[in-house]
């Protein structure tokens, strides 16, 4: 497709557009705007740098076996880096605690310092990113099926120094970068079969979460990530949606909802506006759980494209931060990447194109035959010539023309790993 093309497809969208009300001009300005936190671990499937040839533990599993995983902190920078080429817009990059510049040597997780990330935020400084930061409590010798909730007071008080070191790094990318870090705090406690001391367990994980957010670390965004079950631990999670929901009201920091950790029949752009009436902010994450929370790679679903609504016509954009959160290692890395993120600023443009003034006086008339035909109608508009012209006008590659480059750099670098 020639510039010649996009411009004029752009023009004609345009117009079709202000036929029903819609400015695209301001719809593209507000796109922009949104930063998607890439996150690293699709690079290396999860493997990190603190024992890169261990195995997963925790509830956390990577399928798939797809040549040219990266294995080394150059390789995943250096993903990162294609990756970002091929995504218009300026984002973020997400990091787990196991992803520190050690320099070969094993520093174990209460020991880890800023230090460990600095040529992490050097790295973000010059590729005009902001990064942010997640504690990592699972694939350790300290693990086992709980970590903050534990009964043992020393494994608790393990995992409380390393969260309060997480945040303490997170802090000082938030302080260097300008732009304060998200600190997600997921772990995996709960139990696989029936457990008769769930209020123990929640009581011990209320008192550690205490402990850690006492803290201050002014240049962070903390938040917590509730979870249905994981998988080992499917009779109990000591952080499912409700604790975490409560305390994050409670205690004034965001609740991190995922995609993939609800009922199958839970919708998470349902519990968008719920929350925001009672926090000022929330974080999620963005997945695609074919099958629970099985993280594969974001596509434009009606899950996705609902949330984005719920979220655009909440006015709510300056109040949710945005998390990708898949790793799926049966493809191509690189077009993991590219194909979740397009798609998920495709369904926020989908949401800021749609005629919502007139949708609103349709439903305030109680006219709602004309609410659910414009809704119907909006999907057919020419909301891909949008798209691809803001592709074209942040210099990144049209349409599927993106694929051809992600194959490119297959033969050239990741074939020879």
């Amino acid at each position: 497709m020639t510039a010649k093309q996009i411009e004029q497809n752009y023009a004609a969208a345009r117009e079709r557009y202000a036929e029903i009300g819609v400015d695209t001009d301001a719809a593209l300005k507000s796109l922009d705007a949104i930063s998607l936190s890439l996150h690293c671990w699709q690079t290396d499937d999860v493997r990190g740098f603190e024992n890169p040839d261990g195995e997963l533990s925790g509830g956390i599993q990577a399928t798939g076996n797809y040549p040219g995983r990266a294995r080394n902190i150059e390789e995943v920078r250096a993903d990162l880096e294609k990756a970002k080429s091929l995504i218009p817009g300026r984002h973020r990059v997400s990091l787990h605690a196991i992803y520190g510049d050690f320099g070969g040597k094993f520093v174990d997780r209460d020991q880890i310092e800023p230090a460990h990330f600095q040529s992490w935020i050097d790295w973000a400084k010059a590729n005009d990113l902001k990064l942010d930061f997640n504690s990592t409590s699972f694939s350790h010798p300290k693990s086992g099926d709980m970590s903050l909730a534990h009964r043992d007071k020393s494994i608790r008080d393990f995992w409380i120094e390393h969260t309060i070191r997480s945040r303490r790094i997170a802090d000082e990318m938030g302080r260097q970068l300008g732009s304060k870090a998200c600190h997600n705090l997921w772990v995996h406690d709960g139990s696989k079969d029936i457990t008769v001391d769930r209020y123990l367990y929640r009581q011990n994980l209320k008192d550690s979460l205490d402990k850690i957010f006492a803290v201050k670390c002014p240049n962070v965004k903390d938040a917590a990530e509730c979870k249905l079950f994981g998988t080992g631990l499917e009779s109990f999670t000591a952080g499912s949606h409700e604790f975490y929901m409560g305390y994050a009201v409670k205690n004034g920091i965001m609740a991190t909802m995922d995609m993939g950790h609800f009922h199958p029949t839970e919708e998470v752009y349902d519990k968008i506006s719920a929350l925001l009436l009672f926090t000022n902010e929330i974080m999620l994450h963005v997945s695609r759980p074919v099958r629970w929370d099985s993280d594969h790679v974001v596509i434009l679903n009606d899950s996705l494209t609902m949330l984005a609504q719920e979220i655009v016509w909440a006015g709510a954009l300056d109040r949710v931060n945005f998390g990708l959160d898949y790793f799926d290692a049966s493809l191509n890395r690189i077009g993991a990447y590219v194909i979740g993120s397009r798609a998920t600023q495709k369904a926020f443009l989908q949401a800021l194109l749609s005629p919502i003034a007139k949708l609103r006086e349709a439903e305030a008339g109680e006219h709602y035959f004309e609410r659910l035909a414009l809704l119907e109608e909006a999907k057919s508009l020419p909301w891909n010539d949008v798209y691809n012209y803001f592709c074209h006008t942040h210099g990144v590659p049209v349409a599927q023309d993106y694929i051809a480059d992600i194959q490119k750099y297959e033969r050239d670098v990741l074939s020879k790993r």
